[in-house]
């Protein structure tokens, strides 16, 4: 029976083709199967692309790593899911935490000893164990070695990739010299940028999240080449979809209440500081049915408790997983003021989930927030026009229509394009390194 049903087929096609050439079938019908033609020869040379593609041997080189809450983290491991899928084999070198991240299982790890920061208890960094991570690299064989932190774990990375002559890769994803400004530490802010500096120029290629990085290092005097790789955002985890009325109600919601959101650390360089005097202006000015939600947890959480003097200040601490999905779908307008973030993918988070967005006109938001349509942009540290834009948000139904809108315009923006754009990218620095292994 499947002989035939095989014959079958094979005798109506090869009668179809007949047919084609004969000219016995109408344009239209010739152009469809031209067209299933082309698609047949387009997917095969995919398949084709697909197979001879070289799959690589890479270590991540890595200081924070979930399940630590934070943007670099979080980012690292999406990418470093999306090279497994493709075929890429990844050996992890990271400090050890007391909890362990169950959702990625590298090929190889190598934990090292770890530290917290001073002043910063929830961030840690790995001790500088050379011999162990050198020894891990003989044994893996990296093709390339991809340090995405800059701290003394990435440092004798560097040093023990070039000894071995592996070609080296970086990611910016913290603008260090400008966390220093927040934590008493001005003083601190040249002799680190000298050192980010001198870091990504002994690298092949360091990649930035946005152009807007890209220009801040060429400002700065960083020569290697640079190359931008993307941020995605799962839209099936943050979505409009997840909105809690149950959420709401324990938030103390009314049916015309408008609830502001931030999500991230709180930390000084996130300046939320900013946001909690912007609300107080807000309530002066509309009274009451308003609510500020702040979810998080950092070294800033007790100071900023202070100024919070308003009772409609939520406090979450941390959330996460289906929590997190329902606290960000459940509000009705996202506001960040940070200056220091590199990307910001909390923003486009809140975008996903159906929020339109008050912030800086810069990194994330200047990619995907259009002013007036899906949320409110002002010039980058114009305190008093973030203000402002808080002070005169409209009604409920206006926001949940521009929020919607919001997030119709991020539906196309995954993960696996910036997959691929680290995936480029590490292909070139394995071809054209002079330090490459043969």
């Amino acid at each position: 029976m499947k002989i035939t049903t095989q014959m079958d087929g094979d005798m109506q096609s090869t009668y179809a083709t007949s047919l084609l050439k004969q000219e016995q079938f109408p344009e239209s019908f010739k152009f469809y199967f031209k067209r299933k033609q082309l698609k047949n020869k387009q997917d095969e040379l995919s398949e084709l692309r697909d197979l001879v593609r070289p799959r690589l041997r890479i270590a991540i080189v890595t200081e924070t790593w979930p399940p630590e809450i934070n943007g670099v983290a979080l980012s690292m491991m999406q990418l470093c899911q999306g090279l497994q899928r493709l075929g890429h084999k990844i050996l992890l070198v990271r400090p050890i935490q007391k909890t362990i991240c169950t959702e990625f299982n590298p090929e190889q790890e190598c934990l090292v000893m770890s530290q917290p920061i001073p002043k910063y208890p929830s961030v840690q960094f790995g001790w500088p164990q050379y011999l162990k991570v050198s020894k891990a690299f003989e044994q893996f064989a990296p093709d390339v070695v991809h340090i995405v932190t800059e701290g003394p774990l990435g440092l004798i990375a560097l040093q023990a990739a070039k000894s071995k002559k592996i070609a080296v890769s970086s990611g910016f994803h913290s603008a260090f010299q400008d966390f220093s400004r927040f934590f008493d530490l001005a003083f601190l802010v040249k002799p680190i940028q000298r050192y980010l500096t001198w870091f990504h120029n002994s690298t092949d290629v360091t990649c930035v999240p946005s152009q807007y990085t890209e220009q801040a290092l060429r400002g700065f005097g960083v020569t290697c080449p640079l190359v931008v790789v993307g941020r995605g955002v799962d839209t099936a985890k943050f979505s409009p979809k997840h909105r809690s009325q149950q959420l709401r109600q324990q938030w103390g919601v009314g049916a015309d209440t408008r609830v502001m959101l931030y999500v991230g650390r709180l930390s000084p360089e996130k300046e939320i500081d900013v946001l909690i005097e912007a609300f107080h202006a807000w309530q002066r000015q509309q009274g009451a049915n308003t609510k500020f939600v702040i979810v998080g947890d950092g070294p800033d959480r007790i100071r900023l408790s202070k100024l919070a003097i308003s009772e409609d200040i939520i406090f979450t601490g941390s959330l996460s997983g289906k929590n997190l999905s329902a606290a960000y779908a459940s509000a009705d307008v996202f506001a960040f003021a940070s200056q220091a973030d590199t990307f910001g993918n909390v923003v486009l988070e809140a975008i996903a989930s159906g929020l339109p967005v008050i912030a800086y006109d810069y990194v994330c938001a200047h990619q995907h927030v259009k002013h007036g349509v899906t949320g409110w942009l002002s010039p980058l540290g114009q305190a008093a026009d973030l203000t402002q834009s808080i002070c005169h948000l409209p009604a409920l139904p206006e926001l949940r229509k521009m929020g919607l809108l919001a997030s119709e315009t991020v539906q196309e923006t995954s993960w696996q394009f910036p997959v691929q754009q680290l995936e480029q990218a590490l292909y070139q620095v394995v071809k054209e390194s002079p330090m490459t292994s043969t």
